[in-house]
């Protein structure tokens, strides 16, 4: 087992590497002038002020040299500084994360709330009208585009029937909470504040079933594919020959073996929510990484672009990491192999 767990780790600090060359690569191609977008048209017509421009952000320095030092930065956790709001991108990192963070969790735990069970009682149901609602659900989750159901949502709970509250994590009127995480539910919670708790939680409805829509139809199907697989093996006809309840046969034997292909899309599933909440936050007005990296791309601003990519790429190094460990945990013939 420990050979296994050190052999995956060495593979996934090999990919996290080539990632980072990917994405300076890629950074470095993206057509715009950051220099340009940043000075604006009155400086950027000044050769001497593009010229220390370049020379502050290390944009006159040869490529590999800028790499050199990009990983440099990288091992002290520092991105370099944003060329548009002038601060560390770290920094920045930081104060965006956890919105997004406590969104992407919740539509986690509600894709998982719905999709779990509803593919299990699919598969059992086969054919019956369940089933074909789970299969209508997840097909309708995974072709809806995100910023249509977005506006869709927005239009119909919030301006006609005024049952959620609008675009934002608070109330225009609220006060936010000290900071001390950065989610607002955790905070909340933490200070007692059950007012402020309540506004947060009503303004996460709206863009966490945007969110989760896609995952919750991944996750139905893939879910009732892999119960529809293990219920035909002969084990489980073995069991209820042997006169064992039907719940005891679906619990104990069929569902354990139809979880690994589950737990790989979960786990993917959230690093692709923790990385792919670009146009719900940008709908919504999340303040959150993906807001954060849409600002970022518009502007041409590569030091936070690269830092994004970079860790939208370790997120899901690190998820695939782990779902080694639980695919190893969950079948430990994987180690063997």
């Amino acid at each position: 087992m420990i050979r296994y767990v050190f052999s995956r780790l060495a593979t996934s600090i090999v990919l996290v590497l080539l990632a980072t060359l990917v994405v300076f690569l890629i950074a470095n191609t993206i057509p715009g002038d950051p220099a340009l977008a940043a000075l604006g048209d009155e400086q950027a017509s000044d050769p001497a002020a593009v010229s220390a421009f370049r020379a502050l952000y290390g944009l006159d320095k040869p490529l590999w040299e800028q790499y050199w030092r990009f990983l440099q930065r990288l091992a002290h956790g520092d991105f370099g500084r944003s060329i548009s709001s002038r601060r560390a991108v770290m920094a920045d990192i930081i104060d965006y994360a956890p919105a997004t963070i406590e969104l992407a969790t919740i539509a986690f735990l509600l894709s998982l709330l719905i999709g779990l069970p509803l593919g299990i009682i699919a598969a059992v149901r086969r054919d019956s009208w369940v089933d074909h609602l789970a299969r209508a659900v997840a097909l309708i989750g995974v072709s809806a585009p995100t910023f249509w159901l977005a506006f869709i949502m927005l239009a119909i709970f919030y301006g006609y029937l005024g049952w959620a509250p609008g675009t934002g994590r608070l109330d225009p009127i609220a006060f936010a909470p000290d900071r001390i995480t950065g989610m607002l539910l955790i905070d909340t919670i933490i200070l007692g504040d059950w007012e402020t708790f309540r506004d947060a939680a009503a303004h996460l409805v709206l863009p966490s079933i945007v969110l989760a829509s896609a995952t919750i139809g991944l996750i139905t199907r893939t879910t009732r594919a892999a119960m529809l697989e293990a219920l035909s093996q002969d084990y489980v006809r073995v069991a209820r020959a042997k006169g064992l309840l039907a719940r005891v046969v679906i619990t104990g034997h069929a569902l354990p073996n139809a979880m690994l292909p589950v737990v790989t899309l979960g786990g993917l599933a959230y690093a692709n929510l923790l990385t792919g909440a670009v146009m719900t936050e940008t709908v919504f007005s999340w303040p959150g990484l993906g807001r954060y990296t849409f600002r970022s791309a518009v502007s041409v601003d590569f030091p936070a672009i690269m830092a994004i990519t970079t860790i939208v790429a370790a997120v899901f190094v690190l998820v695939n990491f782990l779902v080694d460990l639980s695919y190893a945990m969950l079948d430990p013939r994987v180690v063997k192999k």
